[in-house]
Parts: C-alpha cells; structure tokens; sequence
C-alpha cells in the first residue's frame, strides 16, 4: 500500500511538473524529462541569484545567467514532445515510419542473430543530444517479444553499438504476416533506455515505444523484399518520415 500511495504521488508530482511548463512556456514536454527540467530550473535560478549578488562586476554574472539558460534551452529540446500524427496511407498496414529524429547511418544487409535468426535489411537513425529523443512504434501489429541486453556504451553511431551496447529489443507482428525488430541502443552519453511497450500489446506507428536519454541510436531490421524509401544521410522525423513500405502479400 506505501508502495502504491508513493508511484501514485510521484506521478502527481510528474503531471503537475508537466502543466507548469506546458502553461508558462507552451511547451509540450515529455514526462521522462519534467522532474530533470524542474531540478534544472531551480539550480539556475538559484545559481543566477547567487552570482548576481556575488558579483561586483555584473556583465559576469549576467554572462553566467545567459549561459546557464542556454544550457536549460537545450535541455527544454532534449524533452520536448511535438505532436506527431502520420499523415501517409496505411490501411494496408505496410507502413514503416522512423521510429525517431535523426540521420540515416547505416542501410545494408546483415544476419539478425538475437530473435529473426535470418538476412534482412538493417536502416539505423542516430540521434544527436538536440533531437527529439521520443521513440515512435515503426510498424501497426503485435508486440511478440520484447527484452532488454545489459551491454557497453560505445559511441552509438559505431556499427559495434547495435550489438555491443546496452539495448532493448522489440519485435512487431505485423498484420502482412511480417515480423520487424526494433533496436533502442544506448551510446556513450545515452545512459538509459525506457521501453513502454510490452508482449502481447497491440500497437499503431502513432503510439510510443520507448525513450532514450541523451544521444542515442536505434536500428529497424526489415524482411529483404521491402521497399526502402530513405538513403544514408537522409533525415528523418520520428512518427512521420515513411522510411519503407513492406510488402503486401
């Protein structure tokens, strides 16, 4: 019961969090980050209120103030959670949308070893500290496996990250008969993984998979028969940007 009484007032104070910065700065922010921008906050306003009086020569505390506020912007961007809605044709349930905001970094194919145990096409996005770090369901269907690989913490844009770091895997069921895994792998900043979904849930590419804290990567391995709609370099914007479409069979 203390346990119950103590998430649930956690999760008041998250939502209360929340509302302040969504009512004063109109600013959606992503519950994973309120209570870190909170704690922020404070710190600089605390921390400018100090040098300010400190100081007798103002422009260096006012030049600590600026900084400190830059650095709050950027974290404010870290967590902010645009509202996305895929605006593309999915009846077929073919769909494949990025999963997150960054730049395509590798397109080829591999041997997936952990779950599919066959070739496919691996397209990985690598996130850099000023995206969209929210990660979005790429595919419509079935959440058929889900587990997470303690791991190193290489740079996450290094090909040796998608097996060699810290990672969640997740793999989808698709209604074409196709199955699609999803990597969220943690890099050399990004410390930790959150994965939302679970096994035997039922998903659509505007719902959320998980989140990945500072700087991360995640890969999409896809049957080889799909058509791949990106290159390498090419941006894309999670929940948005058709990256692929599987096929109809």
């Amino acid at each position: 019961m203390r346990k119950m009484l103590r998430n649930s007032k956690n999760f008041f104070v998250t939502l209360q969090v929340e509302r302040f910065f969504i009512i004063t700065m109109k600013v959606k922010i992503h519950h994973e980050g309120a209570n870190i921008l909170l704690v922020l906050f404070l710190i600089i306003v605390a921390t400018g209120v100090m040098a300010y009086s400190f100081f007798d020569y103002k422009p260096v505390a006012i030049a600590l103030i600026v900084l400190m506020a830059i650095l709050f912007l950027l974290v404010l961007n870290f967590f902010r959670l645009p509202r996305r809605h895929f605006k593309g044709d999915n009846n077929d349930g073919t769909a494949v949308v990025s999963s997150v905001d960054g730049t395509v970094v590798a397109l080829e194919e591999v041997y997936e070893d952990e779950y599919l145990h066959r070739n496919v096409i691996q397209l990985s996005v690598f996130m850099t500290v000023f995206n969209v770090h929210a990660n979005w369901v790429p595919v419509k269907g079935e959440i058929t496996y889900v587990k997470h690989h303690s791991g190193r913490f290489l740079a996450a844009n290094l090909p040796k990250s998608s097996s060699d770091n810290e990672r969640s895997s997740i793999v989808i069921s698709t209604s074409t008969g196709e199955e699609v895994l999803v990597r969220q792998i943690a890099g050399a900043v990004a410390r930790r993984i959150v994965t939302y979904v679970e096994q035997g849930e039922t998903v659509d590419i505007n719902d959320f998979i998980g989140f990945i804290k500072f700087g991360s990567r995640v890969d999409i391995f896809l049957p080889l028969d799909t058509e791949i709609m990106v290159k390498l370099g090419d941006r894309t914007w999670g929940g948005e940007t058709l990256i692929a479409r599987l096929k109809n069979r």
